[in-house]
């Protein structure tokens, strides 16, 4: 049983833990709002150029279509392009991103094909290493960065776009968490090489002609490594505000645990001095009684 010094310590200890945890929670509050609204304010632009890229690529097709559009012909190299945090402290946020990688890339590898690996956030490098770390060909370091800005997702993007030039894989695939709410995060995969567009994102069913100059071929070989480096930006975007959010969730709940501990210890406190007393008073009574 421990003694009333080790308890005293114990609750002291806690409740240094749990200024940590409030003030943390309170940083990720405070940057999540900013993180929530770039997040929110880049969904649009991404949609609306998606719906473009969509309604050229539905008019341009066999030879003249560009190769991020019709890809190299193969799906047999794969590029998963990874992002996670920076830090931890943030429940299963790192965890589940690492999850859908490690299991996307066991699928490919049983399927028979070739898995190169590109890490941004060292907590996805971290998790898959052990695993994965032999099909790693590179990590981008995001630990620098102060604020999230378009030059980041560009930095990634050439990357990515001078890999598939030089051939050394035939699809890019993201994997990232879409922000949904302080308490929900969605680990989520998305192909952006070859180009994939939903079926109603050329305009949700409206028929619209328009005429391109230059050619659409040209439109859309110039709009398609954009879109590359859009899709990587949201998802920078998305990351961030689902990171935010699970660190101010994970350090709220870890906030009331520590609240619970401190109750259980001082009442074990409370208990514990109240014993020692009553053994005290009961050893002199019983010296009194001897005398």
């Amino acid at each position: 049983m421990p003694s009333l010094k080790d308890l005293k310590n114990r609750i002291t200890s806690v409740k240094n833990t749990r200024k940590i945890t409030k003030a943390m929670q309170m940083v990720a509050a405070a940057k999540l709002r900013r993180a929530q609204e770039a997040a929110e304010a880049a969904r649009p632009y991404a949609d609306r150029m998606t719906a473009v890229m969509s309604s050229l690529a539905a008019s341009v097709g066999g030879s003249d279509a560009p190769r991020l559009l019709a890809g190299t012909g193969s799906d047999r190299t794969h590029l998963l392009v990874v992002m996670t945090g920076e830090r931890g402290l943030c429940g299963g946020f790192n965890a589940n991103i690492a999850k859908l990688a490690r299991h996307h890339a066991q699928d490919l590898l049983a399927a028979g094909k070739t898995v190169k690996i590109l890490t941004v956030g060292k907590k996805g490098r971290d998790a898959l290493r052990r695993d994965l770390g032999q099909y790693f060909i590179g990590h981008v370091d995001m630990s620098d960065v102060k604020k999230l800005g378009y030059d980041n997702a560009q930095v990634i993007a050439k990357d990515v776009l001078a890999r598939f030039s030089e051939g050394e894989f035939d699809v890019a695939t993201l994997f990232f968490s879409r922000f949904e709410s302080v308490i929900s995060q969605i680990p989520t995969a998305r192909q952006v090489i070859p180009a994939q567009f939903e079926a109603d994102a050329a305009g949700h069913g409206v028929s619209v002609d328009f005429d391109y100059e230059p050619s659409e071929e040209a439109v859309l070989a110039d709009l398609l490594p954009r879109g590359v480096a859009t899709a990587i930006f949201t998802a920078l975007l998305e990351n961030n505000a689902s990171f935010n959010g699970a660190q101010m969730s994970a350090m709220d709940n870890a906030t009331r645990n520590a609240g619970d501990m401190i109750d259980k210890l001082t009442i074990q406190y409370n208990r514990s001095r109240q014993a020692a007393i009553t053994t005290e008073l009961v050893e002199i009574i019983a010296g009194a009684e001897a005398l």
